[in-house]
């Protein structure tokens, strides 16, 4: 339906937003880094600093949408995050630069959790994958813009000037957000398989959760995972010029076509994780899907680390996201299958995993290359955090909720 559609790519466009908001300073790296003598252990300590904000206010803001509704929850995020962006553009140091950019992933936490309540909402389960598939490849698009919007405006305008633009544009969404969205959506959508029972705000009932096996195991998948995800939103640019030797444009086009292709296969992504359940089933569909890509992604890094052809490895590094971001979709769409009314906080609890994992890889990437001089042994560890990512992927069943439904307890 057109009111379904329009929710869709409100969500889009935030995606691209965050990511592009979120990745600018990645693009800026090589020159923030000059221009504030930072070393590499200090700028995996900035990367760091979003990473775990983000993660440590992720379960709160998840559980805060299920309890007061996405429609106040986002605008709040995205007010807080396009202040903080602006923010960046008058750093000074490394002190102000760590706070500010701590203080910008505390306000950008539960984004993703709150669209994916929104796509609980207003969405049935046989198009959710699908949904999550074009958020994500929002995300990956943000991705592949940074390079190509932040290099040509920070050559023109500087890397300050460059921040505050950014921090405008948000701004901007979140007062149409405001305007148009409404937490509960037409009744007619019932009729399309929308169930209801989503759209009630409750309390997370947390000591059933933590008891819940299977959500341990999508906690440690995601976590696992993010090492590599976060690969590619942190250490990409500066791992493009300065372990690989290319130029700023250089690295500004390599870097915007692997976030291409990661747009291109979250939407594929999305609809071989619809086509994989109704193939095989809820359960060895959505397995399927995450073994295969996961593990794919793990030997494409491995390979990148160990090639030494600057033009193979363009190719290996920009496969392995796209590959890996096959199951992104997916595992955002377990948590909405297995979580119901309580989809912002299980995928809050499964993206605080990730910034978890996100946070190591940013902090220690930095002190491995320290230490060693390499650009390339991180690459090795990352690939193995991938394949267990696949392993333990393998042990999920999404067709198991992961709490009983109120009602069989009423019929016992």
């Amino acid at each position: 339906m057109k009111s379904r559609h329009a929710v869709l790519a409100l969500l889009v466009l935030l995606s691209v937003i965050t990511f592009l908001d979120r990745l600018a300073i990645a693009a800026a790296g090589p020159r923030m880094q000059s221009d504030l003598g930072l070393g590499p252990e200090q700028w995996g300590w900035v990367l760091g600093a979003f990473v775990l904000a983000y993660g440590a206010f992720e379960i709160p803001t998840g559980a805060m949408g299920d309890r007061l509704g996405q429609r106040r929850v986002i605008t709040r995020i995205v007010v807080w995050w396009s202040a903080f962006t602006a923010l960046t553009g008058a750093v000074s140091g490394f002190v102000p630069l760590l706070a500010t950019r701590f203080l910008f992933g505390a306000g950008e936490a539960g984004a993703y959790p709150n669209m994916a309540g929104s796509v609980a909402r207003w969405f049935p389960r046989a198009e959710r994958a699908r949904a999550q598939g074009f958020i994500w490849a929002g995300s990956r698009a943000g991705g592949a813009l940074a390079p190509l919007v932040v290099v040509p405006l920070q050559a023109r305008f500087g890397w300050r000037v460059t921040f505050w633009i950014l921090g405008g544009i948000g701004l901007v969404w979140a007062a149409a957000w405001w305007r148009w969205y409404r937490d509960d959506p037409p009744r007619q959508l019932a009729g399309a398989g929308v169930d209801h029972a989503a759209t009630i705000h409750q309390s997370a009932p947390w000591a059933e959760l933590i008891r819940s096996r299977q959500l341990w195991l999508i906690v440690c998948m995601y976590g696992c995972y993010a090492w590599g995800s976060w690969f590619y939103f942190s250490w990409l640019h500066t791992y493009l010029v300065r372990g690989r030797g290319f130029s700023e444009g250089a690295m500004a086009a390599i870097s915007a076509f692997a976030f291409a292709f990661g747009a291109a296969a979250n939407l594929s992504g999305g609809y071989l994780g619809d086509y994989s359940v109704k193939k095989f089933g809820i359960r060895n569909g959505r397995r399927l899907t995450g073994c295969a890509s996961l593990g794919g992604g793990a030997l494409l890094l491995l390979a990148t680390a160990l090639t030494r052809d600057p033009i193979a490895a363009t190719v290996l590094i920009s496969l392995g996201l796209g590959v890996t971001d096959i199951m992104l979709p997916t595992a955002w769409a377990i948590c909405v299958d297995m979580g119901g009314r309580y989809t912002g906080t299980v995928t809050g609890t499964m993206n605080t995993a990730g910034q978890l994992g996100g946070f190591l890889c940013t902090v220690l990437f930095g002190y491995i290359v320290s230490m060693t001089g390499s650009y390339h042994l991180p690459l090795i560890v990352i690939a193995a955090m991938l394949a267990v990512s696949a392993l333990l992927f393998s042990r999920i069943d999404a067709s198991r909720p992961l709490l009983a439904d109120p009602k069989e307890h009423s019929n016992a």
